[in-house]
């Protein structure tokens, strides 16, 4: 690849690859209403949205995958789909994570899926460093804080996210309980990566089709842009 294409990619990356990231949940966004949630989001000015089902094969979620990516690039929102590597290369969606399992069969995956990838860290700034070199498009380090989704999830504390953000050159995101009341320590990521503070609704009695979703965004964002 040429210099100057080369510099053109990541340029467009370092753009797609920064704000509010919301991940989806088979119980907070199922398939009857993801899509005006994710509406919502937009609005409260989500950026990056992965797709994540654990529970289905690739034949189900075929046709929605490709709804969803439509329906992201249509709102100029980066769309990611979730360790589905397969159907990522299949589709030509814009983007993959992987996670644990995945990461072994990185190069191979590399070569074949032209979209922005992303990998799973969780503590460990060696393997972020390795990825970054191997031609990861941006690495993702959690659980930040106590997680409602993962709640034995193994922690990444701050300390850590401030030496990657010294070594790494690729975006940074952090994941795993984040709020409104916390976003404002993570003055050190690109991407912050939320499920349950974005898509659950605290005051039921408002709710109203959702609207919920769009201010649970803003006052992420409010607390984020607020970091120290």
């Amino acid at each position: 690849m040429h210099g100057n294409q080369q510099l053109q990619i990541d340029t467009k990356n370092s753009i797609l690859l920064h704000g509010l990231y919301g991940i989806s949940d088979c119980n907070l966004t199922p398939k009857s209403s993801i899509f005006t949630q994710l509406q919502q989001a937009i609005r409260g000015g989500l950026r990056i949205f992965q797709y994540r089902d654990k529970k289905s094969n690739d034949n189900e979620i075929r046709s929605l995958v490709q709804e969803l990516q439509d329906f992201c690039s249509y709102n100029d929102i980066l769309f990611i789909l979730n360790d589905r590597y397969e159907l990522a290369i299949q589709m030509g969606v814009s983007g993959l994570h992987l996670g644990k399992d995945e990461l072994e069969r990185f190069m191979d995956i590399r070569d074949f899926f032209s979209g922005i990838i992303g990998v799973s860290c969780y503590n460990d700034i060696n393997m972020a460093l390795q990825y970054e070199r191997a031609g990861v498009n941006y690495v993702a380090f959690g659980s930040i804080f106590q997680s409602p989704t993962k709640p034995n999830a193994n922690r990444c504390n701050l300390e850590v996210m401030a030496y990657a953000k010294q070594k790494l050159t690729i975006p940074i995101c952090a994941i795993g309980g984040i709020t409104r009341h916390n976003a404002r320590l993570l003055r050190n990521c690109d991407m912050i990566a939320v499920i349950s503070s974005l898509w659950k609704n605290t005051q039921p009695q408002t709710q109203t089709n959702y609207t919920h979703i769009k201010r649970n965004a803003k006052e992420l964002l409010e607390s984020w842009n607020k970091s120290i």
